[in-house]
């Protein structure tokens, strides 16, 4: 049963993110969330001994349906950061293999670049922790790549060399391991904000979120 719940789960939110003319009958499949959100992890932990009996067109059935699960989860937690302040700023592109951690202090966003634990920066960025958008900076954001939202590249790379030592996330705890945990979320953020402070940016921070891109 949990198997199963955790398939229904999955199909639902697959077809929420496809279509929204099946609301209704997405929302009653999705009733007990919280429930099917619990018999996935269960499917999880038991996937070898359950999808061993499974024939190759459901296994690819359900990759599928992981697929277009994934594509959907990953365009919500992008718009995490949406809405904040000075809203004339653009949304950061978040880099693939790391995330970013954003701020806003006295109306200025401060979004700092991390990379997971095997990738390092494409830039040097030893004493450049964070990038910015304010209207000193006309609402674009300062970056080391010629226009557009990009602030920074994380390539794969055994050592990691070209960044602070907290632009990087620890090993066995990238960004998504971070962000699905509350207390390590906050240690990251208070991170952040102390080396703003440290740095002379004064004010009560709002607006923070942690946002990760694709591994």
């Amino acid at each position: 049963m949990a198997f199963k719940g955790a398939l229904i789960w999955l199909c639902s939110l697959a077809v929420l993110s496809s279509s929204t003319a099946q609301h209704e009958t997405v929302s009653d499949n999705c009733s007990a969330k919280t429930q099917l959100l619990d018999d996935l992890k269960v499917a999880v932990e038991c996937g070898e001994s359950l999808l061993s009996a499974w024939s190759t067109q459901q296994r690819a059935a359900l990759l599928l349906s992981m697929k277009n699960l994934t594509d959907s989860l990953h365009k919500h937690q992008l718009k995490e950061c949406h809405g904040a302040e000075p809203k004339q700023c653009p949304e950061a592109e978040v880099p693939d293999n790391g995330g970013l951690v954003c701020v806003t202090v006295a109306n200025k966003r401060y979004c700092k670049p991390m990379c997971n634990n095997g990738y390092d920066f494409a830039f040097l960025r030893i004493s450049r922790l964070y990038e910015e958008c304010s209207v000193q900076t006309q609402y674009k954001w300062t970056t080391q790549y010629i226009g557009g939202n990009k602030l920074a590249v994380c390539n794969e790379e055994s050592t990691q060399v070209s960044g602070a030592k907290s632009a990087y996330f620890p090993k066995g705890q990238d960004c998504q391991t971070t962000k699905s945990n509350s207390q390590l979320q906050e240690n990251i953020t208070a991170t952040f904000i102390t080396e703003l402070k440290n740095q002379g940016i004064q004010g009560q921070p709002q607006f923070t979120c942690l946002v990760c891109g694709r591994s």
